[in-house]
């Protein structure tokens, strides 16, 4: 059986009445600003992943089913041509001397076998890389500080408070 609490040692929920995240000036403290800075570039680093991965992955597969089909198109042509050019050039012997019907019959494959190449090689050059991606690590180079290297944009003032910026932790110039 449990006893009754004495109605002054009981503790109440509460709602704070002031940001956890501001300081006592009413501005977001350093660590704060840090700890929000940290999250939201883990956030978009790891967006820029899944966004290059969800893109390579749609390129690789479409690579795969194209050199797939063109290996079982290859391998069918491979067989059924051996049936076929045999017939022509038996066929051609009927008119002419046996030797121009077998030539006759290799310049045929050896066509084949160009326009097959062609064709293969505009298939490949169809696949590209990962555009989005490309585009939008660019478009995230102007949003960063300019202490990150490769980005040339000017420092952020706090106009507010009239604080110059953090300088970053390592000089690339020394």
């Amino acid at each position: 059986m449990s006893r009754p609490v004495p109605p002054g040692n009981q503790s109440v929920p509460s709602i704070p009445l002031r940001d956890a995240n501001v300081g006592k000036d009413g501005e977001p403290s350093i660590g704060n600003l840090v700890k929000d800075a940290t999250a939201s570039v883990s956030t978009l680093f790891r967006a820029e992943v899944a966004l290059a991965k969800a893109e390579l992955v749609d390129a690789g597969k479409k690579a795969g089913a194209g050199t797939g089909l063109f290996a079982v198109a290859g391998v069918m042509a491979l067989y059924t041509s051996l049936f076929f050019f045999f017939f022509l050039a038996v066929l051609l012997d009927v008119w002419l001397p046996a030797w121009l019907a077998w030539l006759i019959v290799f310049l045929i494959l050896l066509t084949v076998t160009i326009i097959a190449g062609v064709v293969g090689y505009i298939i490949f050059r169809k696949v590209r890389g990962p555009q989005k991606t490309i585009e939008s690590v660019k478009e995230v180079q102007t949003v960063l500080p300019r202490g990150i290297p490769g980005n040339d944009a000017p420092p952020a003032v706090d106009a507010r408070a009239g604080y110059p910026p953090i300088p970053p932790a390592h000089d690339p110039r020394r």
